[in-house]
């Protein structure tokens, strides 16, 4: 599992109304070796629903962002930004790219918006690019989960096609990876850990 490990993609979710909904999404992203999932909260507070997740809460990385001195979305992509990724949106709106004719050549943050009204226009603004998958229904969307998928199945086969340096985590990523995965799984991890390395 640890070898496959992934942060060249990255999913956002903003404000997203349904616990079930974001913790769907969390499950799909642990599924796809996804480490980190980032959510921007606004008006709606995410907890996790462990009935959906089945467990997957406990082996990714979640980042909360809240509105402070600097908007939610503001503190998100600057903190992306600041570690190398491009950050594209799912819309629909008018100069998005389909899914179809977009590679993701370096990192990549996906960012999926509330179930009623998608992403925000500051997210809109914001980001780098927009990109969707084409609609032939009278709907225009999938559920956010179902969303997620398709776009992590299309980038990870197009990537593992032709791996780009850095895709999976590094030694040092793996070594503080597994230690913590290892502190879910032992019982009184914390008494075996001040056992070995001396400290809490």
């Amino acid at each position: 599992m640890l070898a496959f490990r992934t942060r060249y993609l990255t999913v956002v979710l903003e404000d997203i109304y349904k616990p079930h909904n974001a913790s769907a999404v969390l499950r799909t992203a642990d599924c796809f070796g996804i480490q980190d999932v980032h959510v921007i909260e606004k008006s709606s507070s995410y907890k996790i629903n462990p009935y959906v997740t089945r467990g997957a809460a406990q082996w990714i990385d979640l980042h909360k962002y809240a509105d402070s001195s600097q908007s939610a979305v503001a503190s998100c992509f600057s903190s992306l930004r600041g570690k190398g990724y491009q950050i594209y949106a799912t819309s629909p709106n008018s100069g998005s790219v389909s899914i179809r004719d977009f590679f993701p050549r370096q990192k990549t943050a996906l960012v999926f918006g509330n179930e009623h009204e998608g992403v925000s226009d500051e997210v809109v603004r914001e980001a780098d690019g927009l990109i969707h998958i084409p609609m032939f229904g009278f709907t225009e969307s999938f559920n956010i989960s179902v969303t997620a998928s398709l776009f992590l199945y299309d980038f990870l086969g197009k990537i593992r096609h032709d791996l780009p340096e850095g895709f999976f985590l590094g030694d040092s990523e793996k070594q503080e990876l597994r230690f913590r995965w290892y502190q879910e799984i032992v019982k009184n991890a914390h008494i075996h850990r001040k056992k070995f390395f001396g400290d809490g």
